[in-house]
């Protein structure tokens, strides 16, 4: 079959999926792949019952049904002051990753450089080479993933067309501050870049920080194309409700790969998620420590057994670096050790990277119920000092 696509038939079934298999297979408690044990809210899923009982069911707008668009414009101005013309400067895809998949088709063509930061979501890759592009791999390291001007300086040039760039960032759950935005920023102005931002974990944010877009960063509203995700926000991760704003030159653009990929999205998911952007604020501080909870159940039940847990600024995900144990093994050796051995499933960060990976760090789901946790950490609790004996 040498006439199949190499950029697809190439390429490894993800490590999200093969972990979730193995624990299927080894009956393991799966903290690997990022979906909460909650059935999510209530009050959202009863309005997408009605909107489907009583609501409309054909074909909505390809751009998403106009109570969203609206929902999204008003969410964002109250949220981060953030103006958008609902009408033209926001579009409703089919999830976080058909959300991406448009504005990479968008703006990216054959010859184009694309930065992109490892660690690196699985799905920019092989969209960036579909569309032609050459990525220009960055490495983040731990523990602070932060960004610099040497690295940036290293890659941006005169052939650069986009950054890729995830804030806050899976699988480190690091919340960049302003400083590295506005030097990020400096260089998409400088080099006339479009930046693509992967912010599906706006919402989900801890100890009182707070996410910056970088599209609100001056000099950035014109050229940034801001992706959402309603299924991060509202931990409804099956509903597959993505949003992306922009301004109008490059919306047009995205509608019209978006118009060939999905078309358009469930009616009755859409009214549900305008429901939802209009809650009242302490909904999302509520859910926020909710989750932060969580995070540190998880953190000092891991601290407590020996792991070193790096912190947890945003997303579902907490991170241990291994390399102080003397295990012996990468990333992806003890992960798989554990869910075979320890029933226990989690995510090796090194497969979010292609070329110079960080082979120490491990990542953990923390959405889950209290239960689901302290069975897992039970199921840890000899892992570490087995190994070492």
């Amino acid at each position: 079959m040498t006439s199949m696509n190499k950029v697809f038939a190439d390429l490894p079934v993800t490590i999200f999926e093969a972990m979730s298999q193995a624990a299927r297979d080894n009956n393991a408690i799966n903290l690997g792949q990022g979906f909460p044990d909650d059935p999510g809210p209530e009050d959202i899923r009863r309005a997408a019952a009605d909107a489907s009982i009583n609501g409309y069911n054909q074909y909505p707008s390809m751009m998403g049904i106009p109570e969203l668009r609206q929902a999204i414009a008003s969410h964002y101005g109250h949220w981060h002051g953030l103006k958008l013309d609902p009408m033209s400067e926001v579009m409703v895809t089919s999830g976080g990753t058909e959300a991406l998949t448009s504005s990479i088709l968008a703006v990216v063509e054959p010859g184009d450089e694309v930065v992109c930061f490892q660690p690196v979501y699985d799905s920019y890759l092989p969209i960036i080479r579909q569309a032609g592009g050459i990525p220009r791999l960055l490495r983040l390291e731990p523990p602070e993933w932060r960004l610099n001007e040497e690295m940036l300086r290293s890659v941006f040039n005169h052939k650069t067309k986009a950054v890729l760039f995830n804030n806050p960032l899976n699988p480190a759950a690091v919340v960049y501050p302003r400083e590295d935005l506005e030097l990020l920023a400096r260089y998409c102005q400088e080099f006339d870049v479009v930046a693509i931002c992967d912010e599906v974990w706006e919402h989900v944010v801890f100890d009182g920080r707070e996410h910056i877009p970088l599209i609100t960063i001056p000099g950035m509203r014109d050229r940034t194309i801001k992706v959402g995700s309603a299924g991060k926000i509202f931990s409804l991760t099956g509903w597959k409700i993505g949003f992306v704003c922009a301004a109008p030159p490059l919306l047009r653009v995205a509608a019209k790969v978006h118009q060939f990929l999905t078309f358009t999205t469930a009616p009755n998911l859409q009214a549900a998620v305008a429901y939802g952007l209009s809650k009242p604020d302490d909904y999302f501080f509520d859910m926020r420590k909710d989750m932060a909870r969580s995070r540190d159940r998880l953190t000092k039940g891991l601290e407590s057994i020996g792991f070193p847990v790096l912190k947890s600024q945003g997303t579902y995900f907490l991170t241990v670096d291994l390399s102080p144990l003397g295990l012996n093994e990468t990333d992806a050796e003890f992960c798989w050790r554990i869910v075979q051995d320890y029933k226990v499933a989690a995510i090796p960060v090194s497969a979010f990277y292609e070329q110079d990976a960080v082979t120490s760090v491990v990542r953990f789901c923390f959405a889950k119920k209290d239960s689901t946790l302290d069975t897992a950490l039970e199921r840890l609790s000899d892992a570490v000092h087995r190994r070492k004996r």
